[in-house]
């Protein structure tokens, strides 16, 4: 992905135009579709918060409809569908696979996604710069990070020679994220061991593989599916005996590492666009946006009950230790 075709900072984007918002009409529709069960409230509330900021507020002159597929990917497509027809003014997609499903429903209506791949390898337009027809938004750095994971996790346990790589197949961004990491694995001289699951009973067979596989440690793509069960996953690692890492909300749930992006923030910046097309923007003209935050944090605990030891060279580039 070419990051200088990126709009890193908001500076004027977060100014929307006034004249513009007052010929809207009074109440403008807002679609949200996502995949993962719970609809990740937390990020939600940073997406509300800047459209609260710019004016839009729900209840008053913005109403919101809520469609999540609980990580059912199948579901996608119906969902979407049903947005189009109660005719939204914008539809915020939030992952990969609900960006993909919105994309397939409408030609018209503006969409404003938030995708961990990307976006012009999906499929989703043909430029960062310049989007053309009725799509833009923020892509994270969940494709770029992966090989960081594996570096971290290498570093971590250095006599695995065989690593695991969990991915969901029904998601559109793991094929690249998968083929980044391969490549990644053969710069450091590691095996990469797919494992691929589109259920939670596809998560334990998966599990079960990885001593059969003799898979040293283990990479868990981002997706909606793991983090929506991912105290589940917590389990699995322990019963398993199975260094890990994922994403952030990994370690804050008792997994040994999290590392990645920092959702909040990309979920702001799609909230920043959802707003600006809001007020009369055209996603054609509005640059595919890049949030760059990333966080490592590491988990004592985990290590305790793993029966491994952080050197201090991970424990010192951590944001966050927890005890």
């Amino acid at each position: 992905m070419r990051r200088r075709e990126f709009i890193a900072g908001l500076g004027s984007a977060a100014v929307w135009p006034v004249v513009a918002r007052a010929q809207q009409p009074a109440v403008l529709i807002v679609g949200v579709l996502n995949s993962i069960s719970g609809g990740r409230a937390r990020e939600l509330a940073g997406f509300r918060q800047v459209l609260n900021e710019g004016g839009y507020v729900e209840g008053r002159n913005v109403a919101m409809e809520h469609r999540s597929a609980n990580g059912q990917y199948e579901q996608l497509p119906a969902l979407a569908a049903d947005l189009v027809r109660r005719r939204m003014t914008v539809i915020a997609a939030l992952g990969a696979p609900a960006a993909v499903a919105a994309k397939a429903a409408t030609t018209t209506i503006p969409i404003v996604f938030e995708v961990g791949a990307d976006p012009v390898e999906m499929g989703l337009l043909a430029s960062l710069s310049r989007p053309g027809g009725n799509i833009t938004g923020v892509a994270n750095l969940n494709s770029e990070v992966g090989p960081k994971k594996l570096q971290l996790l290498y570093e971590l346990v250095p006599t695995a020679t065989i690593i695991g790589l969990l991915v969901n197949p029904a998601n559109p961004g793991n094929e690249i994220r998968t083929k980044v990491m391969q490549a990644a694995a053969r710069t450091l001289g590691v095996e990469i061991e797919v494992l691929r699951a589109s259920s939670e009973r596809d998560v334990e067979e998966a599990f079960a593989r990885l001593a059969q596989k003799r898979v040293g440690a283990l990479v868990i793509n981002p997706d909606s599916l793991f983090t929506g069960g991912i105290e589940k996953l917590v389990a699995l690692t322990v019963r398993y005996a199975m260094p890990t890492i994922y994403n952030r909300e990994f370690a804050s749930a008792g997994g040994l590492i999290g590392y990645g992006v920092n959702l909040a923030d990309a979920y702001r910046l799609a909230g920043v666009y959802t707003g600006r097309v809001l007020a009369g923007a055209k996603p054609a003209e509005l640059p595919v946006q890049q949030s760059t935050r990333v966080e490592l944090v590491i988990n004592l605990k985990m290590a305790k009950t793993l029966g491994i030891t952080f050197p201090t060279s991970l424990r010192v580039r951590a944001d966050e230790v927890i005890e």
